[in-house]
């Protein structure tokens, strides 16, 4: 998040130094902190770990275990950190690691998800760091790293799903660097909308879904990247979802790729310019707030 923007201590409201004499023993009254308006969630996911009591009680689980995409079955729950510093505007970041030593018994994937249904229709904005290249080891994995929405159920009759998907190396038989923004409407008949985008995108990032009115809008760093209308707009509420998994396992050898989220921010219901989503997470950072819920209970 963006940096603490308060005054410093001794100084005037202009800048200033306060003149020899003027009385400085009553401290001038704190601004107050604006209430969030209703219909937000924002996280800048300063927690200790996957084991952090915080998390399952602000709505968070960290994934374990069994089931795909990806090298089935190698969900670890030990790729999810929280690391300081390395540009996450504020202090932590969270942390997905994916690592192989190219073997399914040696692959270990990471995601991060809401337990529950929490976005339907609105502006979802997150800054996400992407990596082209491994931390450590060889190059050349068809890795994942992902940011979406889902329905729980993928049998709904209606389901809904909104994906950010970018492969540097590429992926499902095709080239590299690749960016996929994809609307789903059914994913057992694979019945979806999806653009591809070819340009490398390491670093960081601000990704925004926006899904209001019949239309669902994909942007980075404010340019459009993609449009998908009415039959493929949600219909009902889902999860959010950050992933860094494997397509599959080309070659043999140790390496690991890494993904980070400084921060994210839903407005529910309504379209939200991506500044006014960043000057809302920068009044978070500089009044101490970490966390934000004021989403209609279920």
């Amino acid at each position: 998040m963006t940096g603490d923007s308060r005054r410093g201590r001794g100084e005037e409201p202009n800048g200033d130094t306060p003149a020899s004499g003027q009385g400085t023993s009553t401290p001038a009254p704190k601004a107050a902190v604006a209430s969030p308006p209703t219909g937000v969630l924002f996280d800048d996911f300063d927690y200790t770990g996957p084991d952090d009591p915080a998390l399952s009680a602000n709505g968070w689980e960290v994934r374990g275990g069994e089931g795909g995409p990806g090298v089935k079955d190698t969900w670890s729950k030990d790729g999810v950190t929280f690391p300081a510093g390395e540009d996450a505007q504020g202090g932590q970041a969270l942390q997905l690691r994916a690592d192989t030593d190219g073997t399914e018994q040696g692959t270990r994937q990471s995601e991060f998800h809401r337990a529950g249904p929490t976005v339907l229709t609105g502006t979802l904005v997150a800054r996400v760091y992407l990596s082209d290249e491994p931390t450590s080891g060889s190059d050349g994995d068809h890795i994942s790293e992902s940011f979406f929405t889902i329905s729980p159920n993928h049998a709904s009759s209606k389901y809904s799903e909104l994906d950010f998907e970018y492969m540097p190396n590429g992926g499902w038989g095709l080239l590299g660097p690749r960016l996929d923004t994809t609307s789903w409407r059914n994913s057992e008949l694979g019945d979806r909308v999806t653009s591809s985008h070819t340009e490398k995108l390491g670093g960081w990032h601000t990704m925004v879904i926006t899904a209001v009115d019949g239309m669902t809008t994909y942007s980075v760093d404010g340019h459009t990247l993609f449009r998908s209308g009415s039959r493929y707009f949600p219909r009902e509420g889902m999860s959010i979802n950050f992933s860094a998994w494997f397509i599959d396992l080309p070659f043999k050898g140790p390496r690991t790729w890494d993904m980070r989220v400084d921060w994210l921010y839903y407005q529910a219901g309504k379209a939200l310019p991506v500044k006014d989503a960043q000057k809302a997470v920068t009044g978070f950072s500089a009044a101490g707030t970490h966390y934000v819920n004021t989403l209609p209970k279920s």
